[in-house]
Protein backbone atom coordinates (compact mmCIF):
# COMPACT_ATOMS: atom_id res chain seq x y z
CA UNK A 1 0.00 0.00 0.00
CA UNK A 2 2.61 2.21 1.05
CA UNK A 3 3.91 1.78 -2.93
CA UNK A 4 0.76 3.01 -4.08
CA UNK A 5 0.45 6.34 -2.12
CA UNK A 6 3.50 6.94 -2.85
CA UNK A 7 2.29 7.87 -6.57
CA UNK A 8 0.40 10.94 -4.13
CA UNK A 9 3.24 12.70 -3.63
CA UNK A 10 2.76 16.07 -5.41
CA UNK A 11 4.99 18.82 -6.09
CA UNK A 12 5.19 22.21 -8.01
CA UNK A 13 7.57 22.84 -10.44
CA UNK A 14 8.70 25.73 -12.47
CA UNK A 15 11.18 26.92 -15.05
CA UNK A 16 11.96 28.45 -18.39
CA UNK A 17 14.47 27.36 -21.65
CA UNK A 18 16.03 29.66 -24.02
CA UNK A 19 15.68 28.48 -27.52
CA UNK A 20 18.53 26.35 -27.68
CA UNK A 21 18.12 24.91 -24.56
CA UNK A 22 14.96 23.51 -25.82
CA UNK A 23 16.55 22.04 -28.86
CA UNK A 24 18.64 19.92 -26.68
CA UNK A 25 15.76 19.03 -24.15
CA UNK A 26 13.65 17.92 -26.94
CA UNK A 27 16.65 15.78 -28.15
CA UNK A 28 17.23 14.01 -24.83
CA UNK A 29 13.25 13.38 -24.74
CA UNK A 30 13.47 11.75 -28.02
CA UNK A 31 16.02 9.84 -27.14
CA UNK A 32 14.87 8.83 -23.25
CA UNK A 33 13.07 5.30 -23.17
CA UNK A 34 9.69 6.63 -21.00
CA UNK A 35 8.04 7.91 -24.34
CA UNK A 36 7.85 4.20 -24.68
CA UNK A 37 6.29 3.10 -21.40
CA UNK A 38 3.60 6.10 -22.29
CA UNK A 39 1.92 4.04 -24.76
CA UNK A 40 1.61 0.97 -22.34
CA UNK A 41 0.07 2.94 -19.71
CA UNK A 42 -3.98 2.31 -19.74
CA UNK A 43 -6.14 6.14 -19.40
CA UNK A 44 -9.25 3.63 -17.87
CA UNK A 45 -6.93 1.88 -15.95
CA UNK A 46 -5.42 4.99 -14.31
CA UNK A 47 -8.79 6.28 -13.83
CA UNK A 48 -9.70 3.19 -12.07
CA UNK A 49 -6.65 3.31 -9.56
CA UNK A 50 -7.90 7.22 -8.73
CA UNK A 51 -11.37 6.05 -8.44
CA UNK A 52 -10.78 2.59 -6.08
CA UNK A 53 -7.86 5.44 -3.47
CA UNK A 54 -10.92 7.66 -3.52
CA UNK A 55 -13.68 4.81 -2.59
CA UNK A 56 -11.11 3.27 -0.14
CA UNK A 57 -10.54 6.81 2.09
CA UNK A 58 -14.29 7.40 1.96
CA UNK A 59 -15.14 4.19 3.25
CA UNK A 60 -12.05 4.61 5.77
CA UNK A 61 -13.64 7.53 6.73
CA UNK A 62 -17.29 6.05 7.40
CA UNK A 63 -18.59 7.31 4.33
CA UNK A 64 -20.07 4.20 3.17
CA UNK A 65 -22.60 5.70 0.98
CA UNK A 66 -20.26 8.28 -0.74
CA UNK A 67 -18.21 5.43 -1.63
CA UNK A 68 -20.59 3.75 -3.94
CA UNK A 69 -20.41 6.42 -6.98
CA UNK A 70 -16.72 5.98 -7.01
CA UNK A 71 -17.11 2.06 -6.84
CA UNK A 72 -19.06 2.31 -9.85
CA UNK A 73 -17.04 4.59 -11.91
CA UNK A 74 -14.05 2.53 -11.13
CA UNK A 75 -15.94 -0.89 -12.17
CA UNK A 76 -16.84 1.17 -15.80
CA UNK A 77 -13.61 2.55 -16.18
CA UNK A 78 -11.66 -0.92 -15.51
CA UNK A 79 -14.65 -2.70 -18.27
CA UNK A 80 -13.24 -0.08 -20.94
CA UNK A 81 -9.44 -0.81 -19.86
CA UNK A 82 -9.78 -4.69 -20.41
CA UNK A 83 -11.20 -4.00 -23.96
CA UNK A 84 -8.24 -1.53 -25.10
CA UNK A 85 -4.75 -2.55 -26.34
CA UNK A 86 -2.59 -2.22 -23.41
CA UNK A 87 -3.30 -5.48 -21.64
CA UNK A 88 -1.22 -8.20 -22.37
CA UNK A 89 -0.68 -11.98 -21.16
CA UNK A 90 2.12 -13.87 -18.48
CA UNK A 91 2.27 -15.67 -16.39
CA UNK A 92 3.93 -13.96 -12.97
CA UNK A 93 6.53 -16.20 -12.22
CA UNK A 94 8.14 -14.76 -15.41
CA UNK A 95 7.72 -11.49 -14.01
CA UNK A 96 10.26 -9.67 -12.23
CA UNK A 97 9.30 -6.74 -9.64
CA UNK A 98 11.30 -3.59 -10.79
CA UNK A 99 13.93 -3.14 -8.11
CA UNK A 100 13.09 -1.37 -4.57
CA UNK A 101 9.50 -2.37 -5.35
CA UNK A 102 8.71 -5.62 -4.12
CA UNK A 103 5.29 -6.73 -4.12
CA UNK A 104 3.07 -6.37 -0.66
CA UNK A 105 3.44 -8.99 2.07
CA UNK A 106 -0.25 -9.91 1.39
CA UNK A 107 0.03 -10.39 -2.15
CA UNK A 108 -1.07 -13.42 -3.72
CA UNK A 109 0.73 -15.19 -6.19
CA UNK A 110 -1.76 -15.97 -9.73
CA UNK A 111 -0.67 -19.38 -11.28
CA UNK A 112 -1.30 -20.13 -15.06
CA UNK A 113 -1.22 -17.46 -18.07
CA UNK A 114 -3.32 -14.34 -16.92
CA UNK A 115 -4.38 -11.01 -18.33
CA UNK A 116 -2.54 -8.04 -17.43
CA UNK A 117 -3.76 -4.42 -17.11
CA UNK A 118 -1.03 -1.28 -16.92
CA UNK A 119 -2.77 0.64 -14.18
CA UNK A 120 -0.16 3.24 -13.38
CA UNK A 121 3.50 4.44 -13.81
CA UNK A 122 6.33 6.21 -11.52
CA UNK A 123 9.46 7.79 -12.64
CA UNK A 124 12.44 6.82 -10.35
CA UNK A 125 14.79 9.77 -10.20
CA UNK A 126 18.12 9.28 -9.70
CA UNK A 127 20.48 10.50 -6.53
CA UNK A 128 22.41 12.16 -8.66
CA UNK A 129 19.31 14.62 -9.69
CA UNK A 130 19.28 18.52 -9.03
CA UNK A 131 16.95 19.63 -7.00
CA UNK A 132 14.99 21.10 -9.61
CA UNK A 133 15.40 17.61 -11.29
CA UNK A 134 13.84 16.04 -8.68
CA UNK A 135 11.12 18.28 -8.53
CA UNK A 136 10.00 17.42 -11.79
CA UNK A 137 10.05 13.80 -11.13
CA UNK A 138 7.29 14.28 -7.88
CA UNK A 139 5.60 16.41 -10.03
CA UNK A 140 5.74 14.55 -13.25
CA UNK A 141 4.40 11.15 -10.66
CA UNK A 142 1.18 13.24 -9.67
CA UNK A 143 0.54 14.00 -12.71
CA UNK A 144 0.36 10.19 -13.81
CA UNK A 145 -1.33 9.54 -10.71
CA UNK A 146 -4.22 11.49 -11.98
CA UNK A 147 -3.99 10.09 -15.45
CA UNK A 148 -2.34 12.99 -17.47
CA UNK A 149 0.39 11.35 -19.50
CA UNK A 150 0.89 14.54 -21.78
CA UNK A 151 1.44 17.12 -19.20
CA UNK A 152 3.89 14.47 -17.00
CA UNK A 153 5.90 14.19 -20.55
CA UNK A 154 6.52 17.58 -20.45
CA UNK A 155 7.80 17.91 -17.19
CA UNK A 156 9.67 15.46 -17.64
CA UNK A 157 11.45 17.13 -20.40
CA UNK A 158 13.87 19.07 -17.76
CA UNK A 159 14.88 15.66 -16.76
CA UNK A 160 16.43 14.04 -19.54
CA UNK A 161 17.75 10.82 -19.18
CA UNK A 162 18.33 10.54 -15.94
CA UNK A 163 15.27 8.66 -14.16
CA UNK A 164 13.86 5.17 -14.68
CA UNK A 165 10.40 4.21 -15.07
CA UNK A 166 8.11 1.64 -13.84
CA UNK A 167 4.79 0.14 -14.22
CA UNK A 168 1.96 -0.90 -11.56
CA UNK A 169 0.55 -4.20 -13.24
CA UNK A 170 -2.90 -5.65 -12.11
CA UNK A 171 -4.23 -8.94 -12.52
CA UNK A 172 -7.45 -8.55 -14.56
CA UNK A 173 -10.22 -11.15 -12.89
CA UNK A 174 -8.77 -11.07 -9.47
CA UNK A 175 -8.26 -7.37 -9.52
CA UNK A 176 -11.70 -6.99 -10.99
CA UNK A 177 -13.19 -9.58 -8.70
CA UNK A 178 -11.97 -8.04 -5.87
CA UNK A 179 -13.53 -4.37 -6.73
CA UNK A 180 -17.08 -6.11 -7.75
CA UNK A 181 -17.25 -7.73 -4.29
CA UNK A 182 -15.88 -4.64 -2.68
CA UNK A 183 -19.05 -2.36 -4.60
CA UNK A 184 -21.64 -5.28 -3.41
CA UNK A 185 -20.40 -4.89 0.24
CA UNK A 186 -20.53 -1.32 -0.21
CA UNK A 187 -24.29 -1.45 -1.81
CA UNK A 188 -25.07 -3.68 1.41
CA UNK A 189 -23.58 -1.20 3.84
CA UNK A 190 -20.69 -3.50 4.54
CA UNK A 191 -17.91 -1.30 4.91
CA UNK A 192 -15.09 -3.38 6.70
CA UNK A 193 -15.71 -6.20 4.29
CA UNK A 194 -15.93 -3.77 1.36
CA UNK A 195 -12.15 -2.57 2.87
CA UNK A 196 -10.50 -6.02 2.75
CA UNK A 197 -12.03 -6.38 -0.63
CA UNK A 198 -10.54 -3.07 -2.04
CA UNK A 199 -7.10 -3.71 -0.24
CA UNK A 200 -7.20 -7.28 -1.87
CA UNK A 201 -7.30 -5.47 -5.44
CA UNK A 202 -4.88 -3.14 -4.57
CA UNK A 203 -2.12 -5.61 -3.08
CA UNK A 204 -2.49 -7.97 -5.92
CA UNK A 205 -0.34 -5.31 -8.48
CA UNK A 206 3.14 -5.78 -9.07
CA UNK A 207 5.84 -3.06 -10.04
CA UNK A 208 8.08 -4.01 -13.08
CA UNK A 209 10.13 -2.11 -15.16
CA UNK A 210 9.18 -0.54 -18.58
CA UNK A 211 11.95 -2.69 -20.24
CA UNK A 212 10.39 -5.57 -19.56
CA UNK A 213 6.58 -4.68 -20.56
CA UNK A 214 8.47 -3.17 -23.66
CA UNK A 215 9.29 -6.66 -24.46
CA UNK A 216 5.49 -8.14 -24.26
CA UNK A 217 2.98 -5.55 -25.53
CA UNK A 218 3.08 -4.72 -29.29
CA UNK A 219 3.83 -0.27 -29.30
CA UNK A 220 0.69 1.40 -29.81
CA UNK A 221 0.80 4.66 -31.95
CA UNK A 222 -1.00 6.35 -29.66
CA UNK A 223 0.15 7.31 -25.90
CA UNK A 224 -2.65 7.15 -23.36
CA UNK A 225 -3.85 10.82 -22.30
CA UNK A 226 -6.17 12.29 -20.04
Amino acid sequence: MKLLLSLAASAVLTFSTLPAQASSLHKDWESFKAHRAFHHLSSDGQHTMTDLLKARQLLAAGQTDAAIPALYDAQKRLAAATKASQKFQAAESDLHTAPGHPASPEHHVSTGQIDWLPVGGEFIASETLAPEQKAAVASANTQLKNGDTASAAQTMKVVGQNADFILALAPIAPFQGAINRATVFTEGRHPQEALEALNEALNSIIFVSEDFVTTMVPNNTHPATK
